[in-house]
């Protein structure tokens, strides 16, 4: 694997590779099930026709938005739990995920009494057409009943993560994409309920993840003595720390709405290529970014025990893992690519822009990699603030790239390209940050 200080290619296995996989590899699946989830939802309703796929494509974006907007209920927790799991402090650790629990019962609720009756506005904010927007906010409405526990399964992952433990988050993930598929292709198939039938099915499975998780949390505290009660000054050191996370968040976000957005206003045949180039997008980086979530339940641990060595040699390698990985993708993808348009069912128009995108997403796989992976060291090392900052740079370089697609008619291939623009940004920024020392912060606290 090629190690992050000189990119050579090693043969011999390191230390730190048993460690990385052991946490590695049950993330893996665990998070490629969440764009499994999208992905059944697409090939399913891909059978109903290009409108109730493009509405499925800017529902599940607004939705994505919506709750993503909350992903520091589990980088956060993994980070703060993982360092204090390095201090030797698991009672304290533990406490620290029951917090962000609770928060994310507040946030979930609040999402879905603001967004639910703002459905239709939220929807026409991405500019899709009539027929497409109506669809998506049957969507929309349905699946945010199923809000506050996809905020739930956010924080629960944090806990687990930073308690090292990525094997449970597996089989409930597992399970619940498995009961998503059924319910899916019953409603909408069987019973033809439409796109209703998709979010319907959805919801009930994220519904049962919450409360998958809720209950192992909840054991966990009792074994270690711990309350589950919601504690004052745990709830509001939660919230502040993932203030900059929040943004960083926001930021990358607003790529995505953006992205939707643009393709929604050029047809209904571009954004129904781009949500599908989106989601098989989305599977291959998620399958990065459990390398990412390794290194991050490391890199916390590591820093909470005062180990800057072991954080800085966990780092070299899982980024070794990631470019390698990223380029293995890559050649995945380029075999699959000519079959993957029939597994959607898209009209042929369609198709011929997703075999174009789909280049483009291609060549973007090895940086994805290294991108994702030093995001999640960063985050593990509760270097926030400095993501934050580097998101609204990187923001910047896409709107300056789209823009510039837009206006020579680059059509969506163009803003693919604008997309891949950003993704070389984010890389610049993360790497010339990781190879500073200002990232190393020790102790059970960053402060």
């Amino acid at each position: 694997m090629p190690t992050f200080a000189t990119g050579a290619w090693l043969v011999k296995r390191n230390p730190q590779d048993a460690e990385i996989l052991r946490l590695a590899l049950p993330a893996f699946g665990a998070l490629v099930a969440e764009p499994l989830f999208l992905l059944a939802d697409s090939a399913i309703v891909g059978r109903l026709g290009t409108v109730p796929l493009g509405g499925l494509g800017v529902a599940s974006q607004a939705l994505t938005t919506l709750v993503g907007m909350s992903i520091f209920l589990a980088y956060g927790t993994t980070a703060a739990v993982a360092r204090q799991l390095g201090a030797g402090r698991r009672d304290a650790a533990i406490r620290q995920g029951i917090d962000g629990l609770w928060l994310a019962a507040g946030i979930g609720l609040a999402v879905l009494l603001v967004a639910w009756p703002l459905a239709p506005r939220i929807v026409l904010a991405f500019g899709g057409a009539p027929a497409v927007s109506r669809q998506a906010v049957t969507y929309l409405r349905i699946s945010l009943l199923g809000a506050p526990s996809m905020l739930a399964v956010l924080a629960g992952t944090g806990v687990l993560r930073g308690l090292q433990d990525t094997r449970t988050p597996l089989i409930v993930a597992a399970v619940a994409n498995a009961v998503n598929v059924a319910l899916n292709a019953t409603l909408v198939l069987g019973l033809h309920w439409g796109i209703a039938g998709s979010a319907w099915g959805t919801a009930i499975a994220q519904t049962g993840s919450g409360a998958a998780y809720l209950a192992v949390v909840s054991r966990g505290a009792r074994r270690a003595g711990v309350g589950l009660r919601p504690d004052l000054a745990g709830l509001k050191t939660a919230a502040r720390a993932g203030i900059s996370l929040v943004l960083r968040t926001l930021a990358l976000q607003a790529v995505l709405v953006l992205m939707t957005a643009l393709a929604a206003r050029q047809s209904d045949m571009a954004i129904a290529a781009s949500q599908v180039a989106m989601r098989v997008w989305n599977l291959f980086v998620y399958a990065l970014d459990a390398i990412a979530i390794a290194a991050q339940a490391i890199t916390g641990r590591y820093l909470g025990g005062g180990d800057v060595a072991g954080a800085r040699a966990a780092t070299r390698r899982a980024v070794g893992w990631g470019a390698a990985y990223g380029t293995l993708f890559s050649l995945v993808l380029l075999a699959l690519r000519p079959v993957l348009p029939g597994l959607f069912g898209v009209t042929p128009a369609v198709r011929d822009l997703l075999l174009a995108v789909l280049l483009v997403v291609i060549v973007q796989q090895p940086a994805a990699g290294v991108v994702f992976v030093l995001d999640g060291v960063l985050i593990g090392a509760g270097d926030q603030d400095y993501l934050a900052v580097a998101g609204v740079v990187t923001l910047a370089v896409f709107g300056a790239a789209a823009a510039l697609a837009m206006s020579a008619g680059a059509g969506l291939v163009g803003l693919w390209v604008a997309y891949a623009a950003w993704m070389v940004a984010r890389f610049l920024t993360l790497t010339l940050r990781a190879r500073s020392s200002r990232w190393l912060v020790t102790g059970a606290v960053r402060v």
